[in-house]
């Protein structure tokens, strides 16, 4: 077996057997892991806060090619991030973030994902409560270009042809973006995009951090949802993402 020493944060934990738990990290130097530690539920000793969502630190890993469960050997914490249990908003919308991770990472190194999803966190926990949906957004939609999944939203997806930053347009998730006037009545199951909605996705992505309305970030929760739906292959619910939805406005 070979020992990984890593940056990590835990992403999911469940229980195993009557000691252990199964964690689910995102690492900088292998992406997403599974890992066992071991008498983690039994004595709070050996791994301390390491358990804990949202935790993180140095992991070291105990790993060995061809096998889907790897021995966490220590986990050395330097952030806990107990903020984001306190605080129901906070608190879906780090594990929605959290859930797109663990299904668009995978088990590859990915720095620059790693760094985002330290800062998406840090971010959402800092947010003011009205601030928290806007924040989760712009953490959300800079994991999706992160990944490679950046939608098309300066001209249209089909024709190439421009968008004015002052045009409605189409937004089509089949088609990864928006279309122009032309080819959005031709595409089929396209939802129409206001030009501020636009710009306001465009400032997510470049970093800035527009702040939409309640009504205003309800749609875009939703657009957001049936773009990863989209794009995500193995037709399973987004169960974290629809509670944040559920969580902050009693309906999805």
């Amino acid at each position: 077996m070979a020992l990984l020493v890593t940056d990590a944060i835990v992403l999911h934990q469940s229980d195993y057997l009557e000691s252990s738990r199964i964690l689910r990290l995102a690492t900088r130097e292998a992406g997403v892991q599974s890992v066992l530690a071991r008498g983690a539920r039994s004595s709070r000793k050996r791994f301390g806060s390491a358990v804990d969502l949202f935790a993180q630190g140095q992991a070291q890993l105990q790993t060995k090619p061809g096998r889907d469960l790897h021995t966490l050997v220590s986990f050395d914490v330097t952030r806990s991030r107990p903020g984001l249990a306190a605080d129901l908003g906070r608190f879906t919308a780090a594990s929605a973030l959290t859930e797109c991770v663990l299904r668009v990472v995978h088990d590859e190194a990915a720095p620059g994902v790693y760094d985002g999803v330290l800062s998406g966190l840090d971010a959402i926990a800092a947010a003011e409560s009205p601030d928290t949906v806007a924040v989760a957004l712009g953490a959300l939609w800079r994991l999706v270009s992160d990944v490679g999944f950046t939608p098309v939203l300066d001209r249209c997806a089909e024709c190439q042809a421009p968008i004015g930053t002052d045009e409605d347009s189409t937004f089509s998730h089949l088609a990864g973006g928006t279309l122009c006037a032309r080819c959005g009545p031709r595409t089929p199951g396209g939802r129409r995009l206001p030009a501020s909605a636009r710009q306001t996705i465009l400032a997510w992505l470049d970093g800035r951090q527009p702040q939409p309305t309640v009504p205003e970030s309800r749609a875009h929760q939703r657009l957001l949802r049936e773009f990863l739906e989209q794009h995500l292959t193995d037709g399973r619910e987004l169960r974290a993402f629809s509670a944040w939805e559920l969580g902050v406005y009693g309906q999805v």
